[in-house]
């Protein structure tokens, strides 16, 4: 059985940092990612990462601050997410799939690719 296990959110003052794990049971995967839901907001890709950590992808938004990583002997991915900002704030989750290097960008962006997801932790940023 598939599980994510999501860790490290909290609540952090604007400016500050924080490091979100997640860990895989169950299996392998291609691709992971992280994508978040702030309140009335729709849930939206922050980042995505391959199988070999080589190729990275970030939303427009974070991009410059956060960080995406995987440790595939642990087979957890981890965001570092620095320069926090009040925006930042959200439920974040962790998804795994899998996907072929030629799907693309976009692909790797869409939350309906991803097969599995993790519970969600919450991040508080405060200005």
């Amino acid at each position: 059985q598939v599980q994510l296990v999501e860790s490290g959110g909290g609540l952090v003052q604007a400016g500050g940092s924080l490091r979100l794990s997640c860990t895989a049971s169950g299996r392998t995967f291609t691709h992971m990612g992280w994508f978040r839901r702030a309140p009335a907001k729709e849930r939206e890709f922050v980042a995505a990462i391959n199988r070999g950590g080589d190729s990275t992808y970030y939303a427009d938004s974070v991009k410059g601050r956060f960080t995406i990583s995987r440790d595939n002997a642990k087979n957890t991915v981890y965001l570092r997410m620095n320069s926090l900002k009040p925006e930042d704030a959200a439920v974040y989750y962790c998804a795994a799939g899998d996907m072929s290097p030629f799907d693309g960008y976009i692909s790797y962006t869409r939350a309906n690719k991803y097969a599995y997801w993790g519970q969600g932790t919450q991040v508080t940023v405060s200005s």
